[in-house]
């Protein structure tokens, strides 16, 4: 095969296309193969999609999936269903693969729950089972990960009562059961993770030991196992909040507080103030495109039993606050989101 350098490649389907930069290869018979390596590949679709959930006024969790187009503001719309109800489960992506993992289970009976589901991104319908948190993984019942994935791999690290530093992975293409990955530096749960093509990083979260929300950031090599090394310190101690990321900055915010902070997740160091979320609340979820990410549902403060369908949104490049953009369709929170296009697809 020879290969030849791209900026991009677009379908003659119009302008929504598929996308392809980076290197890709030419067969003998001049066909295209698929990108290699830490190449973009963008479905033009930009979808981000959020599934479970809970909601204390109406005493449930939630099976249900629903999905907007980062790129367009609006309402979310229904995607289909998890195989379980549940909340504080995880979430990680490919470019065409979305992958729920763990929580705690129905309201009727709240265990903690080792389900593994997936959904293909660009087609609506219910989610299939992918595997299992593997029992050889500390606390392999899990709830309150924080989750990041490159196009190839996802990690899922930490855990909430029962707490954990183990780092898990999978394979987003081949379905299976979860393995060991690393470990974090402590044992914590409510945490965030978002990625670049390269690095995955873990920030805040709640320590049983003493009790306490952390500002620590920690990162790892994605596609290299090992444990998490230091990256920096966000602005606050905080948990329950949600992350994202385009290629270049990782950006966290919705854990109880407006503030919204931002990394360079190349560079170590501190976080630094980026702006404000337009509706003080925690558990909300992140997800986002190359350019624009979004929050996602969310519980209110100071009233911890009322759940909000609120989304919004900001410009990953541009510091300021959130703006609106749109509502779930219906009040949730402690699901989980993930997209076509995050951060670490490139």
């Amino acid at each position: 095969m020879s290969e030849i350098k791209v900026n991009s490649i677009r379908s003659l389907n119009g302008a929504n296309g598929p996308e392809i930069s980076g290197t890709v290869e030419m067969n003998s018979t001049g066909a295209m193969a698929l990108p290699r390596g830490n190449t973009a590949y963008r479905g033009g679709r930009g979808r981000g999609v959020y599934g479970g959930g809970g909601n204390p006024a109406v005493t449930t969790r939630l099976n249900t999936i629903e999905y907007v187009t980062i790129a367009t503001l609006g309402n979310g719309s229904n995607f289909g269903d998890l195989s379980v109800d549940r909340n504080g489960l995880s979430a990680v992506a490919s470019i065409t693969r979305g992958v729920f993992c763990a929580g705690e289970g129905p309201a009727a009976s709240p265990a903690k729950v080792n389900t593994i589901d997936y959904i293909t991104i660009p087609s609506t319908g219910n989610a299939f089972d992918f595997g299992d948190m593997a029992s050889s993984i500390d606390s392999f019942n899990k709830t309150s990960q924080g989750s990041c994935s490159d196009s190839v791999r996802g990690l899922f690290a930490g855990a909430y009562n029962p707490y954990t530093s183990v780092i898990s992975k999978i394979t987003i293409a081949q379905t299976g059961n979860a393995t060991d990955f690393g470990n974090l530096s402590s044992k914590r749960g409510i945490l965030s993770g978002c990625a670049s093509p390269t690095r995955g990083v873990f920030g805040g979260g709640y320590e049983p030991s003493p009790i306490a929300n952390v500002n620590t950031i920690e990162y790892v090599t994605i596609a290299t196992m090992g444990d998490a090394l230091n990256f920096g310190d966000l602005t606050t101690k905080r948990s329950s909040g949600g992350a994202l990321s385009n290629a270049i900055r990782g950006v966290w915010g919705g854990a109880y507080s407006p503030l919204i902070d931002y990394i360079t997740i190349a560079s170590l160091g501190d976080s630094i103030d980026f702006g404000d979320i337009s509706v003080n609340r925690g558990h909300a979820q992140g997800t986002a495109s190359p350019t624009r990410g979004i929050f996602m549902g969310g519980r209110n403060t100071p009233s911890p039993t009322l759940s909000l369908n609120t989304i919004d949104y900001i410009t990953i490049m541009t510091i300021g606050n959130a703006t609106d953009f749109g509502d779930l369709t219906e009040a949730k929170h402690a699901g989980s989101a993930c997209s076509d296009s995050h951060g670490g697809l490139g």
